[in-house]
């Protein structure tokens, strides 16, 4: 299970919808051992893509120092689907590079953007809760 302050799923969203037409993504800093975020760290997409993205090198780093600072560490990373459901595709399995991360989808494609997180292991796909907090 993944759990999102309210604040931490706000500044997600927000960053995806900002990131509009492309797609948006960053990581995700917290607790590892409880699935639980307490940082949102948006990155660029460097791709400057709708349909994929890449993390700038240098903010994934910046993200990594920053959680390990805290006390944190990266526990995953979110990006959009801007015209598609939030449910991982190929390419985002094939780039899923750690399997205790949670791995976040943000699907813009409706109205409402809807927020699922999958774990990726080799390759198999399985969806978790997503628990969120008031706070």
């Amino acid at each position: 299970m993944l759990t999102l302050p309210r604040t931490v799923h706000d500044q997600m969203v927000a960053h995806c919808l900002v990131g509009l037409p492309d797609e948006a993504c960053g990581r995700l800093g917290g607790d590892l051992a409880t699935g639980t975020a307490v940082t949102c760290y948006p990155t660029r997409n460097l791709a400057a893509s709708a349909k994929l993205y890449t993390v700038d090198p240098k903010e994934h780093l910046r993200a990594d120092r920053d959680a390990e600072g805290s006390g944190n560490s990266i526990i995953g990373v979110f990006h959009s689907h801007t015209h598609t459901e939030a449910y991982p595709s190929p390419t985002d399995v094939a780039q899923a590079p750690d399997p205790s991360w949670h791995y976040v989808l943000v699907s813009l494609r409706d109205t409402e953007p809807m927020v699922r997180s999958y774990r990726i292991v080799e390759g198999v796909i399985e969806e978790e809760p997503v628990r969120l907090l008031a706070r």
